[in-house]
């Protein structure tokens, strides 16, 4: 073992801990502004910051390129508009494992093999428990968040797709920016009702920005390292356990009660996740590869994780 690879997976553990700690941030906005306006304020703070950063020269690029990273930004914008939707109606952890169906079922469509079609299969039965149970209180969860939630799973994997399109094009972070920026502006419209609250509660700045810090720049860079140091296996197990991370934040932090049937449920989809990204074949990883298009090796072989 490297003497780096320690720190690399503490690396990729900090970033699920910081993505997950941003959705806490994210939370009370949410139920403050709404999910429009939640959603489209990080991803405009985020994708400013990072172009900021990597200052990508988008003149430059072609119709072909500048298709895919509008792709791009659209499935990004579904992916994050429809999953602070879901937070915001049901618990953090349930709503990351749900989401995990998109990579999962995209896997499953991808692949012929018997194994990766049971554990697709397994991890079916277990949202469905996710979805139809209660959560610890007697009470069914939240049907509209749990649909949001799905919808969110479906947005992460056509944001599969159009990542992969994305980085064969374009190596480095500028597609990335660019594409978090298109989001926003795709977003901002469902935000707009509440943009006079926003401008008369000036202290909320405070939190959006941390929320966009927790949520995108610091899981980002921590990965954009730790990629070029860890097998895309070993990569894809450590963001496999991020349903995991998720229950745990929002137990600690939220205090939102899972009950050992929901904890079983989601156990089965990361073993499930965990089995598929160990079966697949390792794929090249160019040098400097956008790590958000490496978050989706977890159940995938190739690109991002949640939002």
């Amino acid at each position: 073992m490297s003497t780096r690879t320690p720190s690399s997976i503490l690396m990729i553990v900090g970033s699920c801990v910081s993505l997950q700690l941003g959705a806490v941030i994210a939370i009370p906005l949410l139920a403050q502004f709404g999910a429009g306006l939640t959603t489209a304020a990080r991803l405009l703070i985020s994708g400013l910051l990072l172009l900021a950063l990597h200052r990508p020269r988008a003149l430059g690029w072609n119709r072909d390129t500048w298709k895919a990273v509008l792709l791009f930004g659209f499935a990004m914008a579904g992916m994050n508009g429809f999953f602070y939707a879901a937070i915001a109606r049901i618990p953090l952890g349930i709503a990351v494992t749900i989401e995990f169906a998109g990579p999962l079922l995209l896997s499953a469509a991808l692949s012929r093999r018997r194994r990766d079609l049971c554990c697709v299969l397994a991890a079916g039965a277990a949202l469905a428990v996710l979805g139809f149970g209660d959560h610890g209180d007697g009470a069914d969860l939240d049907p509209v968040g749990v649909g949001y939630a799905l919808i969110a799973a479906a947005f992460w994997a056509s944001y599969i797709a159009a990542g992969k399109r994305v980085t064969t094009r374009m190596p480095g972070q500028g597609s990335l920016a660019v594409g978090i920026l298109i989001s926003a502006f795709v977003v901002a419209p469902f935000g707009v009702g509440s943009v006079g609250h926003l401008v008369a509660t000036p202290a909320a700045l405070l939190p959006l920005l941390g929320m966009a810090l927790l949520s995108s720049l610091i899981p980002y860079s921590l990965e954009f390292v730790a990629i070029r140091r860890l097998s895309p296996q070993v990569f894809g197990v450590l963001l496999c356990l991020e349903p995991v991370v998720a229950g745990t934040v929002g137990w600690l932090l939220l205090g939102q009660t899972l009950t050992w049937v929901h904890a079983l449920a989601m156990l089965v989809v990361v073993a499930s996740a965990t089995i598929v990204t160990l079966s697949r074949p390792a794929p090249a990883q160019p040098v400097g590869q956008v790590p958000a298009a490496a978050r989706n090796t977890c159940a995938d072989g190739a690109s991002t994780g949640s939002p």
